[in-house]
């Protein structure tokens, strides 16, 4: 008789292998005839190609008057060309496969397309369409225009970006233009006409001064013809780079109550201007901001949200304002994040306290370790899409960086010590150099926020 009971065969359990060293990626350099200059980076297997498109359009060049003009004009661009209406237009992306999108910040516009490998050509022909002979038909300019109207209303009510207008119209000179809202104020937008757009659009929408950076599986591919037989066909007179003016600013330290009657909560919204990726304090500035208040484990958390129970989450954080072929951006260093009412002066006290600990004791050395494993450690994950990848080449082009930039500062994060990453966070982050947003009930914090001695308090409404 035949045994019933069956057998298994077990089989050695798998090793991991030789794990395969990593570095960001590297991009080519290529200029087209009509003179737009190109980064392509070959990525097998990406079959969702990623294409940037940065243009020479500054928010510091629209006119008197007409701010957020850029904004218009970069949200007309998929609105119609000289041969497809925009119902038309949007139809032929949806054909492809792909998506475009576009907006404007202080460096420029930056049009965005996400296009599967096998439509490339479709794709960048649709949007070499938009950049050469956008339609911007007047029913649309008008349409756009009434929807940022709309959205101001809306942004008033949102305490985040009533924090970040405080803050930027404070930090920095009426006259700059990093002082006002990106996309316009009522005023302003309210100005915008067609033939702004198109005087906007022809004064800076040209090849010979935007950068196409373009990611993915280009495999098999004559890139160089095929961008010549697409981008290549959109032409204008050539013109100098803009240039971009030096950033300042007054970080004297003062607090600001944007008055909200009523609020349960107070936005908190702490920073200053300081080195962007040219200094070469950078990657520790990271390093160190990151252990500040980077993550769920940082030092702000740990005591605001753990310890205390004030908030949600408090983060830190490096974001660069404008930069210039010398090199002399700058950054707005900040704390953000939102209390309740009663905990507004408390938690600013306690934050205050852990910066001045900071500076007196220093970051631990398993501050560091943790740290530097994250930043480190995801990056692979962290571009593993070309649209990362592309995203972040494109950031170097407008901030006038290396080619090469991003993978050394990887480099960089993986060797810096624990005194140099302390060093720069409390460079960064000095307790009288900053300049305190509060978007809540002035009633209630206005008092308790001025005996903490922290800065001269002004209630705005």
């Amino acid at each position: 008789m035949t045994d019933p009971t069956p057998t298994m065969t077990f089989h050695p359990q798998p090793t991991a292998g030789t794990p395969t060293p990593w570095a960001f990626p590297a991009p080519e350099r290529t200029t087209l005839a009509n003179g737009l200059t190109v980064l392509h980076c070959d990525r097998p297997g990406q079959q969702l190609v990623a294409v940037e498109v940065q243009l020479d359009a500054p928010l510091a060049a629209e006119p008197d008057g007409l701010d957020g003009i850029a904004n218009i004009l970069a949200r007309a661009l998929s609105e119609g060309t000289d041969t497809l209406t925009a119902e038309e237009y949007a139809g032929e992306l949806e054909r492809a496969g792909a998506t475009l999108d576009a907006h404007a910040d202080h460096p420029g516009i930056r049009v965005s397309l996400e296009v599967p490998a096998s439509r490339l050509e479709r794709g960048l022909t649709l949007l070499a369409d938009a950049l050469r002979a956008p339609a911007l038909p007047e029913d649309e300019i008008e349409r756009l225009v009434a929807n940022r109207l709309d959205e101001i209303v809306h942004e008033q009510a949102n305490p985040a970006r009533r924090a970040a207008k405080a803050l930027y119209a404070t930090l920095f000179e009426e006259a700059d233009r990093l002082s006002r809202p990106r996309s316009g104020t009522a005023d302003t937008v309210k100005n915008i006409t067609r033939a702004a757009v198109q005087s906007f659009y022809a004064d800076h929408v040209r090849p010979a001064t935007a950068t196409a950076v373009v990611v993915g599986d280009l495999t098999g591919l004559d890139l160089g013809a095929l961008l010549e037989a697409t981008l290549g066909g959109w032409t204008a007179a050539p013109t100098a780079a803009g240039v971009h003016a030096p950033v300042t600013g007054d970080d004297t330290g003062r607090v600001v109550i944007v008055d909200r009657p009523g609020s349960v909560q107070t936005q908190l919204l702490i920073g200053r201007i300081g080195p962007d990726r040219h200094d070469p304090l950078w990657a520790a500035q990271i390093l160190g901001t990151y252990c500040l208040g980077g993550t769920l484990t940082s030092r702000l958390d740990r005591v605001l949200r753990e310890e205390k129970g004030y908030t949600y989450g408090v983060r830190a954080f490096a974001q660069p304002l404008r930069s210039n072929a010398e090199g002399s951006g700058r950054a707005l260093l900040a704390i953000s994040g939102s209390v309740d009412t009663a905990s507004t002066a408390p938690a600013l006290a306690d934050t205050w306290t852990i910066l001045r600990t900071l500076a007196a004791e220093g970051l631990t050395d398993a501050e560091r370790e943790e740290a530097v494993q994250f930043l480190v450690g995801v990056a692979p994950l962290k571009y593993e899409t070309a649209g990362s990848v592309a995203a972040t080449l494109a950031d170097q082009v407008e901030q006038y960086l290396p080619d090469d930039y991003q993978a050394e500062i990887y480099r960089q994060l993986a060797a810096l010590d624990t005194a140099a990453a302390t060093a720069a966070v409390v460079a960064a982050f000095p307790p009288d150099r900053l300049v305190t947003v509060l978007v809540g009930d002035a009633t209630v914090i206005a008092d308790q926020v001025r005996e903490l001695g922290i800065g001269e308090v002004t209630v705005v409404s």
